[in-house]
């Protein structure tokens, strides 16, 4: 699950609270890389059991008489939803659970008002009248209810701001993760399916450990070339984080011969966008083709190509 544009994420943030703090230690540094990379794969799995728990509380509200009536039928509907049991089957996401704990016991009124608003919502309704009983159908709920109540939830974005720190800006990029998961199940999914697993490959977290550690380690060479090509601006004048996604991408071209100069160019230009100011999309592509540019005819990149460049 653990993917590049993540790995680059949490290389910046890590990169950032390195410079912020006055022991600057980088073996302390890649062991925070990794615990906050760890923890975006728990709130994976966090997301994914919040299906499970929402379930189970609609089954609590029909054991103890809360529901009667059409709606208790209804409720029996969503109860018996046959994705929500495989995944409260699942052998990988009860592993998790048993050994991180389940986040969602402390937070009774958050599952409470989620299941609220899934009942008082029109998809809910349309599951509900739909007689074909289908598996397809249970399934795609989930994905429409992720999709419109979970995605883009402000409550929960806040109770995952303070359940942990290394949370604040994982959350749009794992949500892609689960609907993926949720689209992956099958009638015929056994409580054996694989979830996503942490790292894809071994590469994806030694591609993590080499970036951060070339970011830290080439930093004052990296600090030479982006002067070369920024000789209008004083570099100490530029944003902090525009300074530090310069020294990733330099970095990164130099360190990853095997990534396109176009990927690496792009991803950082997006983070760029993203964690920096209005205008710093521009100006780091600017300056990033500028560095690989001289670092092509130096022959340091051999056989590298800028994007719209011939050999």
């Amino acid at each position: 699950m653990i993917n590049r544009e993540i790995i680059r994420i949490k290389v910046l943030q890590t990169l950032y609270a390195y410079y912020q703090v006055g022991d600057r230690n980088i073996e302390a540094a890649e062991k925070e890389l990794f615990i906050s990379l760890t923890k975006t794969y728990a709130m994976y799995n966090h997301l994914l059991s919040l299906i499970v728990e929402v379930t189970k509380m609609a089954r609590q509200q029909l054991q103890k008489g809360l529901v009667t009536g059409d709606e208790d039928e209804a409720a029996r509907k969503f109860t018996d939803n046959r994705f929500a049991l495989q995944l409260e089957s699942n052998v990988m996401l009860n592993d998790f659970i048993e050994e991180q704990g389940n986040i969602w016991d402390n937070h009774h009124n958050f599952l409470r008002q989620l299941l609220r608003n899934i009942q008082e919502s029109s998809m809910y309704k349309v599951y509900m009248e739909d007689n074909s009983d289908s598996y397809e159908a249970d399934r795609d709920l989930w994905k429409n209810i992720y999709r419109k109540l979970i995605q883009g939830n402000d409550d929960l974005d806040q109770l995952f701001e303070d359940e942990c720190v290394y949370w604040n800006a994982d959350k749009d990029i794992v949500d892609t993760f689960v609907v993926k998961t949720i689209k992956k199940f099958t009638e015929q999914s056994k409580p054996s399916t694989s979830l996503l697993p942490e790292y894809g490959t071994d590469e994806e977290k030694e591609f993590a450990r080499k970036l951060l550690r070339a970011s830290i380690m080439n930093s004052d060479e990296i600090q030479k070339y982006i002067s070369e090509v920024s000789r209008n601006w004083d570099i100490r004048r530029l944003a902090f984080m525009d300074v530090l996604i310069l020294q990733m991408a330099t970095a990164e071209i130099i360190s990853f011969p095997s990534i396109p100069l176009t990927v690496s160019i792009n991803e950082y230009v997006e983070l760029a966008k993203d964690y920096s100011t209005p205008h710093s999309g521009a100006y780091i592509n600017g300056v990033i083709e500028a560095i690989a540019r001289n670092l092509i005819a130096s022959g340091r990149l051999f056989g590298k190509m800028l994007p719209n460049e011939n050999k």
